[in-house]
C-alpha cells in the first residue's frame, strides 16, 4: 500500500502529456477503459484523470480507480458519481481489467529495484492489444515529474517535466526519477550524462533567462537535441517543460531487453 497523500492538480502534468501523447490509442479502442492504479488515500486525481480525457480525447471513456486497500475504495466511492467513474479493490493484476493505459503514479517508487521490470510485465499482461503503461514519480504539488512510457516488451521512453516558473535548474530533476533509473543517476550511466547535458545546456542558455525560463529551456532541450540525444518530441512540448528522450540512451543494463 503506498503512502496515500496527494493533492489536487499533482498528476496534471502526465494527464495532459497522457492526452496529447495517447491520444489515437484511446479513441481507436472498441473498449476505452483506463486504470489508475495505486491512487492513494484520496481520489481525486482518478476524477482529475477522467474529467481531462473525456474533455480532452474520448467523452465515453471509462476510467477506473484501483487501490490495494479496501478502505481507501470505500472512501472513494461517493466520488464516483460522474459516468465512467469507478473504483475497485486491484493491485498489478489490474483487478481481471483489460485497460488501454494504465497510470500508475508515486507506486513503484517504494518497491526495491529488482521488482520494477516484473511489475511493468505483470501490468501490460493485462492490457489490450497495443495498451501502455506510463509509470513515474512526482514531488507533492507535481512541480517536478518524470515517467516512463512501458509496453509488454519493455519500457519505451523517459520524459522529464517541470513547471518552469519555479526550476532552478535541470539537475532538481532527478530526485523525481523513476525507481528503475534514480539509483542510477551516476557517473557513466546514461541517465546521469543526461540530467549533465541539461544542466550544462541550462548554464549555456542562461543569457535567454531575460526572455523568461520557457525561451531559456526551449534552447536547453534544443542544445541537448543537438549534442546527438534521441529526443522524441518537438518543441509545442518543450514549451511546457517537458522533454523525451528514448529509453535505450538511458537504459539501465538488463531493463533494455524485451522480456522473456
Amino acid at each position: 500500500m503506498t503512502r496515500g497523500t496527494t493533492n489536487p492538480n499533482r498528476l496534471r502534468r502526465v494527464d495532459n502529456w497522457i492526452a496529447a501523447t495517447c491520444a489515437d490509442l484511446i479513441r481507436d479502442t472498441p473498449d476505452p477503459v483506463v486504470v489508475d492504479l495505486g491512487y492513494g488515500a484520496s481520489p481525486v486525481t482518478v476524477v482529475e484523470l477522467r474529467a481531462r480525457l473525456a474533455a480532452a480525447v474520448r467523452p465515453d471513456v471509462r476510467v477506473v480507480g484501483l487501490e490495494i486497500d479496501p478502505v481507501r475504495v470505500a472512501a472513494a466511492a461517493p466520488a464516483a458519481d460522474p459516468p465512467g467513474l469507478t473504483f475497485a479493490r486491484g493491485g498489478f493484476e489490474l483487478a481481471g481489467l483489460r485497460p488501454v493505459l494504465v497510470r500508475a503514479f508515486n507506486v513503484l517508487r517504494q518497491y526495491a529495484e529488482p521488482e520494477v521490470v516484473p511489475a511493468w510485465r505483470t501490468i501490460t499482461g493485462a492490457l489490450q492489444p497495443g495498451g501502455v503503461l506510463v509509470e513515474g514519480t512526482c514531488d507533492e504539488l507535481g512541480r517536478l515529474a518524470a515517467w516512463l512510457l512501458v509496453d509488454p516488451t519493455g519500457a519505451r521512453s523517459l520524459t522529464l517535466a517541470a513547471r518552469l516558473s519555479t526550476l532552478d535548474h535541470p539537475g532538481s530533476l532527478a530526485e523525481r526519477l523513476p525507481k528503475a533509473l534514480i539509483h542510477h543517476n551516476v557517473p557513466g550511466a546514461g541517465v546521469h550524462a543526461l540530467i549533465r547535458a541539461l544542466e550544462d545546456g541550462w548554464r549555456d542558455a542562461a543569457p535567454y533567462a531575460t526572455f523568461g525560463p520557457r525561451q531559456r529551456w526551449l534552447r536547453t532541450v534544443e542544445s541537448v537535441r543537438a549534442a546527438g540525444w534521441p529526443v522524441l518530441d518537438r518543441p509545442a512540448r518543450w514549451r511546457l517543460g517537458e522533454v523525451t528522450v528514448a529509453w535505450a540512451a538511458v537504459a539501465p543494463p538488463g531493463t533494455a531487453d524485451p522480456p522473456g
